[in-house]
């Protein structure tokens, strides 16, 4: 057994292992005794904190998602639209290198019974990266109703990019994947109409004559 600590250090405890074993071995792979056993506790002290392995791998989720968020919208408060884009996607994969158990574990299918929205955690992830986005689209004379499309094109961008990253590491510093990522979107970006033609003509005379 671990030596005793008080409710709140316990409770931190209990996060920060159960996080590595959910990113080790999935949601449905995990149980409460193997994260007790991780913990050296017994484990009604995992049901007493959590109520058991769905709660703590909702706290566990609620508060990755609440730190790369505080990231994001810290990159992108201040500089030019160019510094604060690839400021975005700096602060994500900066994330993934850091936290790589919870970025694994953000990005892996939630179980459905933690509750609505937890099915599909960086969807939810792009709603509130939207909300930032949507204040600063206004302050371009841009439609702030369209900003989440652009929110959740770059979290499932820079998403996928960080799995890619994670068995590459060794062969691309974090920082050059994120000027070669934020060079890409922010080429789309800097030209992007206030309102797009959602299909060219001859792409439309194409697919109606397929």
């Amino acid at each position: 057994m671990s030596k005793r600590l008080s409710a709140s250090q316990r409770r931190a405890q209990l996060i920060d292992v159960g996080r590595g074993v959910f990113a080790r071995n999935g949601y449905e792979g995990t149980s409460v005794e193997e994260i007790a056993r991780a913990a050296g506790v017994s484990k009604p002290i995992v049901y007493q904190h959590f109520g058991g392995k769905v709660g703590l791998h909702a706290v566990i989720v609620d508060r990755e998602m609440e730190y790369v968020v505080q990231r994001v919208a810290e990159a992108i408060a201040t500089g030019t639209p160019r510094v604060r884009f690839q400021g975005a996607v700096s602060a994500f994969l900066h994330y993934v290198k850091a936290h790589p158990d919870g970025f694994v574990v953000l990005t892996r299918d939630a179980p459905s019974t933690v509750g609505p929205g937890m099915n599909s955690v960086i969807s939810d992830l792009g709603e509130r990266i939207g909300v930032i986005f949507e204040a600063e689209f206004e302050k371009a004379g841009m439609d702030p109703r369209v900003a989440p499309i652009y929110a959740h094109a770059l979290i499932g961008m820079v998403t996928s990019t960080g799995q890619w990253w994670m068995d590459q590491s060794s062969n691309y510093p974090v920082d050059e994947v994120a000027a070669h990522v934020a060079a890409l979107g922010w080429m789309g970006l800097r030209h992007l109409p206030k309102d797009p033609d959602p299909l060219p003509p001859q792409l439309k005379s194409d697919v109606t004559n397929t």
